[in-house]
C-alpha cells in the first residue's frame, strides 16, 4: 500500500450520502466522466461499489495526477487512468465515450467562464437523457442556505475574486442555454445539495 497518499476529509465524509444517491442515478452500465477528481478518494469509494460503471477521472493539467496514488494502490479495473482536463479548452475531445458526469465541490472553485464552459462541455459529451450530477454548496434567489456557508462563501472570495457558491438562478439559466433541465435537487448533509441535470436535447 502506498503511503502519503492526498487525502481530503470532506471527501470521506460526502462519500457514502453521495454515493446512496448515484447508485439510484446511475443504474445502467457505462462510462462515468469525473470532473475535478482531485484525491480520488470519490473515484475509488464510487468505482469499488459501483462495478457495473467504468470511472473516467479528470482534473486541471496542474493536479491532473493527485490522484494516481489513490487509484494505483485500489487495483480497481473500472477505474481509467486520469486524464488532464481544462475546461475551457479543447481536451474534451480526448475522451472516451460518455454516458453520465459527475462534479463535486467544483463549481464555486471555478471562475463562472469555467463554470459556463463546463456546462457546454457536459451537455456536447452526455448522451441524450444523459446525466450531469454536481455536488457543492448553492445559494438560492442571492441568499445562502445557512450562516456557514455565508461565511464560506466570504473566504472563497477573499482568497479570489473569481471564487465563490453558485446562484441555483444563475445555473438555471445556463441549464437552458445549454439543454441541461435541472430533474433533481437534492439535500445533503453539511449544507450542500446533488443537482441532477439531464440533457434533454
Amino acid at each position: 500500500m502506498q503511503q502519503d497518499k492526498p487525502f481530503s476529509q470532506a471527501c470521506e465524509n460526502n462519500k457514502a450520502p453521495i454515493l446512496e444517491k448515484l447508485t439510484a442515478l446511475f443504474k445502467q452500465p457505462g462510462t462515468i466522466l469525473e470532473i475535478g477528481t482531485g484525491t480520488g478518494q470519490h473515484a475509488v469509494h464510487f468505482a469499488s461499489h459501483l462495478p457495473h460503471l467504468v470511472w473516467q477521472p479528470t482534473d486541471h493539467p496542474n493536479n491532473a495526477q493527485l490522484s494516481r496514488a489513490w487509484i494505483d494502490d485500489s487495483e480497481l479495473t473500472n477505474i481509467n487512468a486520469p486524464l488532464a482536463l481544462d475546461v475551457l479548452d479543447g481536451s474534451w475531445a480526448d475522451l472516451p465515450a460518455i454516458d453520465g458526469v459527475f462534479s463535486a465541490n467544483t463549481a464555486h472553485i471555478m471562475g463562472w467562464q469555467e463554470v459556463q464552459a463546463m456546462f457546454r462541455s457536459v451537455s456536447e459529451v452526455l448522451p441524450k437523457e444523459g446525466i450531469f450530477c454536481l455536488y457543492g454548496p448553492f445559494s438560492y434567489g442571492g441568499r445562502h442556505t445557512s450562516e456557514s456557508n455565508a461565511r464560506f462563501d466570504l473566504s472563497l472570495r477573499t482568497q479570489a475574486p473569481h471564487m465563490g457558491i453558485r446562484d441555483m438562478e444563475d445555473l438555471k439559466v445556463l441549464g437552458k442555454e445549454t439543454g441541461l433541465v435541472l430533474e433533481e435537487d437534492f439535500g445533503m448533509p453539511a449544507n450542500n445539495r446533488l443537482l441532477v441535470w439531464r440533457r434533454t436535447e
